[in-house]
């Protein structure tokens, strides 16, 4: 019997690009203008409590 990989769902689920964010609209639309307008930083200082979405954030602009 095969059973399906177990997935735990915060990652399945987990947003994969900026319009997925929820709660987030200053930040997305602040990173949305600075690589619209090509002025990226060098570095970006997210911070919050747990389960805010600083890795998940991370993540996305990583790929962006």
């Amino acid at each position: 019997m095969t059973s399906a990989p177990y997935q735990v769902l915060a990652r399945k689920y987990r947003p994969q690009n900026f319009d997925d964010l929820i709660g987030h609209a200053a930040m997305v639309r602040t990173l949305r203008n600075a690589f619209a307008t090509g002025r990226i930083a060098h570095a970006y200082v997210l911070t919050g409590v747990r389960g805010v979405g600083k890795t998940t954030t991370a993540r996305i602009l990583a790929r962006a």
